[in-house]
């Protein structure tokens, strides 16, 4: 019994199919583009060839993340809170805190003894603690965005970056340069500033252990030792932090059938794709 989880982000788009066992039986990353509907047919087709079946074999589709009303063969449309909680709390079952740095958002998860989701913060209203901040001023540095993460942890101490507004972020760091501060000092300073405000926002929900972060964030080490610098402990991350949404779907897809939900009617790949 194969189920589907999708999860359309921002800037990526992540599917996961499980078994009933909850085993992930194949998964796939991709750039989220801007036709959604073909997209999540093409991407749903190369998960599937991964995983050996075939498109009518899925028992349960659910669809997460901003793009979740554009999945036309989904079952279930679910927020990413409740996708990202159950997934976490299938890699991590002493999870209590999820943080979630997205490309364009980051998200304070809080979740109780049973692994609900009991509360939830978030910023989705400006590019301070997510990654497109950390991607803009990788470019006014001039070094690859994915060797900020070791560049911080290379720093002999911190920069202070106090302006958290991207554009006013690049002129203080254009400033800092100037004042001849070293590169991997200012990107180290640049990590904490993050820290300092996805964790501030997430301390709202009360912060305790076990804090898992999850997103593309949790892929820089740099900013997960910055985020564990403010909380006080070590944190958690999963082996792939991408994917925590598109799997909570899935596993929320098996939760629906193993409550007797099934789909509306038979899935056919014929019957999507004239749609599109």
């Amino acid at each position: 019994m194969p189920f589907a989880g999708m999860d359309i982000g921002s800037t990526m788009t992540k599917v996961v199919i499980t078994d009933e066992q909850e085993k992930i039986l194949a998964s796939h990353i991709g750039p989220t583009g801007a036709e959604h509907r073909h997209l999540a047919l093409r991407v749903m087709d190369e998960t599937i060839k991964k995983a050996g079946l075939s498109f009518d074999a899925l028992d349960f589709v659910v669809a997460t993340g901003y793009g979740r009303i554009n999945v036309p063969f989904a079952d279930r449309q679910i927020t990413e809170i409740t996708c990202h909680a159950r997934g976490i709390r299938s890699l991590f079952p002493s999870a209590r805190i999820i943080i979630d740095i997205g490309g364009q958002d980051s998200k304070g998860i809080k979740l109780d003894a049973d692994g609900k989701v009991a509360n939830f913060v978030m910023n989705d209203k400006c590019a301070a603690g997510t990654g497109r901040f950390l991607e803009v001023i990788s470019e006014t540095l001039g070094i690859n965005l994915a060797d900020m993460g070791d560049l911080a942890l290379s720093a002999d101490g911190f920069v202070q970056i106090s302006n958290m507004c991207t554009v006013f972020a690049e002129h203080e760091v254009t400033s800092r340069l100037a004042e001849g501060a070293g590169v991997a000092e200012i990107v180290a300073g640049l990590h904490e500033a993050i820290a300092s405000r996805v964790v501030n926002m997430t301390r709202h929900l009360g912060i305790e252990k076990d804090v898992v972060v999850t997103g593309g964030g949790a892929k820089n080490k740099g900013l997960v030792r910055a985020i564990a610098g403010r909380v006080g402990f070590d944190v958690l991350t999963p082996p792939e932090p991408f994917i925590t949404g598109a799997l909570g779907a899935a596993l929320v897809g098996g939760d629906f059938y193993g409550r007797g939900v099934r789909p509306a009617k038979e899935r056919k790949k014929e019957d999507v794709t004239f749609f599109l």
